[in-house]
């Protein structure tokens, strides 16, 4: 009996033995460091996430840094010693902790599109005395702003009577890009219940869409808390809050529009609907409530409704290559009185404008003339409208016959000007841009250029790329352009020699189907003459010079980049 009890006492020792050196084992891989042993499978402290994160960019300019540990950490060792921020110099800033997250909030605003680097020293350590192996360090550059500030809400504080269907929406300071979106919890609780919904923003504005409607006559808490990737608790610091207190009835609603919301390649003869969830009053639905725009400007239409549709029909078609908004307001009720809960908007795109590219004249797009070495009026009272006059490196005594030509809201510019300063840089530019823009027309390729040669009097053409390898003509007719229906629509004419209109029976160019002459474009490799009483349209881009004769008008550009504009008699030139 003895003699087992002996036993059992070194089996033990043994054990404590193995038990010691397993721990000591344990530290020694850890490498934890604690004024006493830690048990079996302890782990030391480390960061786990940063706000911002490592590399990230557009940091907003008050941001406050956090960095958040695996474990509870001993708040008397994250100070402003191990918890660094430097830029160009270290940071001036407050360090707290909590939750198992330190933060570091800036005295000040950082500097703008600054690279900053943040460092957390292994002087930190958890509640048992661990400490971080190393120093953890991270960047992280700014934006231009500072974080966005929630200017009101809708519902407002204290708002009564709110429709159970209604959509919660906040106004910020600046607009809410995606970067921006990620700082942002918005958030809707009844008591200590978070709400479903889904939560969009646009432009300045958030909207929290509750999934289901709210209940009635309850009392809902709105939170927005900006620049923390922290769950919303029960403690709100630095968060926007507000409350408002349902009613007992449900707001009409618009279930579908057409087009759709963000729908593209939209007709230019779209007629727009909205479809509401019930009966509307026809007299609230009209020009005022129900619009569209196109930027700032308004689309004139007409309203009309029928059953659970307004349809408002524009009076022109709209334009290719836009951006068109729809807004139903608040302003529209149903018959018992009751309005959209928020005005319902929309964005919806058009197609892209028929045929290529427009060709941008950009500055010598100001100019109705603009020649090389000479501008002549050779006889008759011939007028520029709306356009400037310009010559370079031509010099003013190379503009003659003005008068009795005359220039009507513009101005004559030649290169030896002395007044107002800036006038030879400022010819030098036009004409780059216009030795730009001719290049531009001359390589300008999609869609496929048409081939064309000969004369084209008595064609029709729709927008596109037309390409001749030698002369061009109109002169056995009119040659019409046809922008079926696309007032944006582009032509491009790219002609290798020389380009010339007959007057007399045929010669003009005719527009049709809304084209404009502003985007019509005569790329000419020699010189181009427009023939007497010759009805123009479009700008002539031409390497040599250009020729109105007697009696020719246009609704365009003469440039010329290498030659002479000559006005032979009474040629009128107004701006596209």
């Amino acid at each position: 009996m003895k003699f087992i009890k002996q036993f059992k006492s070194k089996i033990m020792k043994i054990i404590r033995l193995l038990t010691t050196l397993a721990i000591v084992s344990v530290v020694l891989i850890t490498g934890c460091k604690k004024d006493t042993f830690v048990e079996i499978g302890g782990v030391c402290p480390v960061v786990v996430s940063t706000n911002p994160a490592n590399a990230a960019t557009g940091v907003f300019l008050d941001k406050v840094i956090t960095a958040t540990f695996n474990e509870k950490m001993n708040p008397l060792t994250i100070t402003q010693a191990s918890f660094t921020v430097m830029g160009a110099t270290i940071i001036t800033g407050t360090v707290t902790y909590s939750d198992s997250t330190a933060s570091f909030a800036p005295s000040g605003i950082l500097t703008p599109y600054t690279t900053y680097t943040a460092s957390i020293t292994n002087a930190v350590k958890d509640m048992s005395g661990n400490a971080l192996q190393t120093d953890y360090v991270w960047t992280f550059s700014t934006g231009g702003t500072v974080s966005p500030s929630v200017l009101s809400t809708d519902p407002a504080n204290n708002a009564t009577n709110v429709y159970l269907n209604k959509t919660v929406t906040a106004l910020f300071s600046i607009p809410i890009e995606p970067i921006t979106a990620s700082e942002i919890i918005f958030t809707i609780k009844q008591g200590s219940e978070t709400v479903a919904g889904i939560v969009s923003y646009d432009g300045s504005t958030g909207s929290f869409n509750p999934v289901s409607s709210f209940i009635p006559g309850t009392v809902y808490t709105g939170i927005i808390t900006i620049g923390t990737e922290k769950a919303v608790s029960t403690v709100f610091p630095n968060s926007y809050i507000w409350i408002f207190t349902t009613g007992y009835t449900s707001a009409p609603y618009v279930i579908s529009t057409d087009p759709g919301s963000n729908e593209t390649n939209v007709v230019l003869g779209q007629i727009v609907t909205a479809t509401f969830s019930e009966p509307m009053d026809p007299l609230t639905l009209n020009t005022t409530t129900f619009t569209i725009r196109q930027g700032t400007i308004h689309i004139a239409g007409a309203v009309t409704f029928s059953g659970i549709t307004a349809t408002f029909t524009p009076v022109c078609n709209l334009e290719s290559g836009n951006t068109y908004t729809g807004t139903i307001t608040t302003g529209a009720m149903n018959p018992v009185g009751i309005s959209i809960a928020e005005n319902y908007v929309w964005n919806f795109s058009t197609t892209i404008p028929l045929g290529p590219l427009v060709v941008d004249l950009k500055t010598v797009g100001r100019f109705g003339i603009i020649a090389g070495v000479g501008i002549s009026n050779n006889a008759g009272f011939s007028e520029i409208h709306d356009m400037d006059v310009g010559i370079s490196p031509g010099v003013r005594s190379s503009i003659t016959g003005f008068p009795p030509a005359i220039v009507v809201n513009g101005a004559i510019y030649a290169s030896d000007d002395i007044d107002p300063p800036g006038v030879p840089a400022m010819l030098v530019q036009a004409k780059q841009d216009l030795t730009d823009a001719y290049l531009f027309a001359e390589g300008a390729s999609s869609p496929e250029p048409a081939t064309v040669s000969g004369d084209l009097g008595g064609t029709t053409l729709t927008p596109g790329i037309y390409k001749t390898t030698s002369t061009l003509l109109i002169q056995s007719g009119d040659l019409t352009l046809d922008a079926q229906g696309d007032v944006n629509a582009v032509w491009i004419f790219q002609v290798a020699s020389d380009f010339t209109t007959i007057g007399g029976a045929g010669g003009n160019v005719i527009l049709t189907g809304g084209a404009q002459a502003g985007n019509i474009f005569w790329q000419v490799g020699s010189s181009a003459t427009i023939g007497d009483f010759t009805s123009f349209k479009g700008n002539i881009l031409a390497l040599t010079s250009i020729t109105m004769n007697s009696g020719a008008d246009a609704v365009g550009r003469m440039l010329a980049r290498n030659g002479a504009v000559v006005l032979t008699s009474t040629n009128i030139i107004n701006k596209p």
